[in-house]
């Protein structure tokens, strides 16, 4: 087995390690997401974080880690009764993001379960994580299905699987931790929610910290059980104070005062449900036991606000998380944060590395290690949401650039899909074949089954009953006989949009409009889980502005900062968006495409760039790619050149001003690719 990274070893990242370890003091708290660009140490530190939880007690034998003291009277190992209970480490079971079903919750033997009315079941992860951390390593990458599983489990405390009226229970229980780059795309607002905490992180822009961070990675890769070694002591210290901060939460006040702060701080936040006020109140109790008191001081309350607060008061998915503190600093003002008795009145006096807001001991200053210096993460801070985007840098080449235009208000969009049924990934868009969703037929299995077709299998089995021998009641059922359930459900798509970004849409109403209306569209994309990408074309070329992505809050931050002027070069945005289409089917084939293109259709710069255009579009609609053009034309004379470049697109034309009195995705529900390579052809 693997030695792994000290937790006290990691340098900085103090949101991190306070956050990981609030939680291992009190498994209540609920969790915590972590958030950051990759190469920061979430994964390391959460892996770390094992090695300093308490050991649990647990039934010799059990596969449900039930507690001997009181052991789970449903456990499908039980019953246990008058048993005495072994130690060992907590768990940490890590969640790959492709899992299936199966091995998520468990699977059960379908075919024994019927002919022999056995529950022979098999446990997954839930039941491997029950007493101990969950970790899901790119948890925003989580397939829907599997989401869904996690919030039930979150929820009841239980796993529940179900198979054809076969159905076993097990309790699961366990800490929820979750690492994600938000570059890739957001959580899903109800599972967001059943993380306690939240932390963002970012790599230190201190010099003498990155080097010390190189050397400590570096001098673990050359001798992994060494390193540790020279880390030991402080990991004792740090795990005997987790046990010290356990064993006295318990006696920890939470007053009147600190409540009242707590749910003021809510309020005024406009945070959704009670959620946010148990777990700042379960966090503001985990600080102050982390601190070695036994009253909750104002400062543990705006500490658990700054960690429980940022991800829950998002209204859209473009809002940055983050609170601003000048108004949590009123808020706890206004509510007594004046008032309270600044001496504590429990063992400890909150000093040293546990002093202030409870944060964690570095783990600085360790063997032949100097410390750092201070962690810098907070030194560049993301741009306020109040603060405009700054101007985009001027092109070479391109004269005329106008300052971008802020997008227009963003409204709710009508489905749009794309025609025919597909096999991509689960999501909410387009009709797929799935493994989720209404039964539409049966079929023999290949490989594992996972969704019975019951009604289809006792069909196949009832011929050779008496072939087999029946004799009683039950139905003699072979292997030959089982029947999958074929399902159609939803997948996601890749909506590419194309725009315009001329001279001549640079009227600012109309490219606030314009702005607006592809803000809803990707508004409407984050949730229907689809991949998204932006082209934008001016002057004398496209540009990639943003490659395909499940993150649609950095291509509304690309749409903001567009910046237009110069010539139309409508031939070459679409050339970009045929390139960009066949490197994605190459990556991902069973992904369907939609190509959105926004522009006036007025195509110029270069020798006949009309008919330039309409050769690059014939091109999507000799592969069946799926479009539409929003045309964004105006004033009293219109030459209705967008109209014929959705015809030779074989996509529709939508004018600017059907934007918003009907949305764009009503009106190209049912958009159809042609050719011979068509979307309805490429699923059969």
């Amino acid at each position: 087995m693997s030695t792994p990274y000290p937790f006290t070893a990691i340098v900085g990242q103090d949101d991190l390690r306070l956050g990981l370890l609030l939680n291992a003091v009190s498994p209540a708290v609920g969790g915590v997401l972590v958030r950051g660009e990759k190469g920061t140490a979430k994964s390391t530190a959460v892996r770390a974080l094992a090695a300093l939880m308490p050991q649990v007690s647990v039934v010799p034998g059990c596969r449900f880690s039930c507690d001997p003291v009181s052991p789970d009277p449903a456990c499908p190992d039980g019953p246990h009764e008058d048993v005495s209970g072994v130690s060992r480490p907590a768990r940490t079971v890590e969640l790959p993001v492709g899992a299936s079903e199966d091995r998520l919750v468990g699977a059960l033997d379908i075919e024994r379960a019927l002919s022999e009315g056995v529950k022979a079941f098999e446990p997954g992860l839930l039941a491997d994580a029950h007493r101990g951390i969950l970790y899901v390593d790119e948890v925003n990458l989580l397939h829907d299905h599997l989401v869904d599983l996690l919030l039930d489990a979150a929820a009841m405390g239980a796993s529940y699987v179900e198979r054809e009226g076969v159905s076993v229970r097990h309790a699961a229980r366990f800490l929820l931790v979750g690492t994600m780059n938000p570059e890739e795309g957001e959580l899903r607002p109800q599972l967001l929610d059943r993380f306690g905490l939240t932390v963002e992180v970012a790599a230190s822009r201190e010099t003498d910290q990155r080097v010390e961070v190189v050397r400590r990675r570096l001098a673990y890769e050359d001798d992994p059980a060494a390193f540790a070694a020279r880390w030991a002591d402080e990991e004792a210290r740090l795990r005997a104070r987790i046990v010290a901060a356990r064993a006295l939460l318990p006696e920890v006040r939470l007053g009147d005062k600190a409540l009242r702060q707590i749910a003021a701080t809510c309020a005024a936040f406009e945070v959704d449900g009670m959620r946010a006020d148990i777990v700042m109140a379960r966090t503001a109790t985990a600080l102050a036991a982390w601190a070695g008191r036994t009253d909750v001081l104002a400062e543990d309350v705006r500490q658990a606000a700054l960690l429980a607060l940022p991800h829950r008061r998002r209204r859209n998915p473009f809002d940055a998380p983050g609170l601003d503190e000048d108004k949590l600093d009123d808020t706890l003002e206004e509510n007594g944060g004046g008032d309270e008795d600044p001496e504590p009145d429990g063992p400890g006096d909150g000093g040293g590395d546990g002093g202030g807001g409870g944060l964690p001991p570095r783990g600085d200053g360790g063997p032949d290690t100097p410390p750092p210096p201070a962690d810098s993460a907070d030194d560049t801070p993301g741009r306020p949401e109040s603060e405009p985007p700054g101007p985009a840098p001027s092109l070479p080449g391109q004269g005329g650039e106008q300052q971008p235009v802020r997008a227009g208000e963003p409204f709710r969009t009508k489905m749009l899909s794309v025609p025919g049924l597909g096999e991509g990934a689960a999501g909410r868009r387009s009709r797929a074949r799935t493994e989720h969703g209404r039964t539409t037929g049966a079929r023999r299995p290949q490989g594992a089954l996972t969704k019975l077709h019951l009604a289809a299998t006792v069909r196949a089995a009832a011929p050779h009953q008496r072939a087999r021998g029946r004799s009683g009641r039950g139905l003699v059922v072979r292997r030959d006989d089982l029947r999958q359930a074929t399902r159609e459900g939803r997948e996601g798509n890749l909506v590419l949009f194309v725009v315009d970004a001329s001279g001549s849409m640079a009227a600012r109403q109309r490219m606030g409009a314009v702005k607006g209306a592809v803000l809803s569209l990707l508004m409407d994309a984050y949730q229907r889980r689809d991949k998204v990408g932006l082209i934008t074309f001016r002057g004398r070329d496209a540009e990639l502005a943003l490659p395909p992505t499940s993150s649609v809050d950095a291509a509304a931050a690309r749409l903001e900062t567009l910046p237009t002027g110069g010539r139309t070069p409508v031939a070459a945005g679409l050339l970009k968006a045929h390139d960009v289409l066949r490197v994605e089917r190459l990556r991902d084939p069973s992904r369907r495409a939609l190509l959105v293109v926004v522009t006036d259709g007025r195509a110029t710069g270069g020798p006949d760039p009309v008919t330039l255009a309409a050769r690059a579009a014939r091109l999507h609609a000799a592969e069946g790619t799926a479009s539409v053009v929003v045309d964004c034309e105006s004033g009293p004379v219109r030459l209705g050149l967008a109209a014929s470049l959705a015809g030779e697109l074989g996509g529709t034309a939508v004018t600017l001003d059907e934007l918003r009195a009907e949305s764009i995705a009503g009106l190209v529900k049912d958009v159809r690719g042609a050719g011979p390579g068509n979307s309805d052809r490429r699923a059969a």
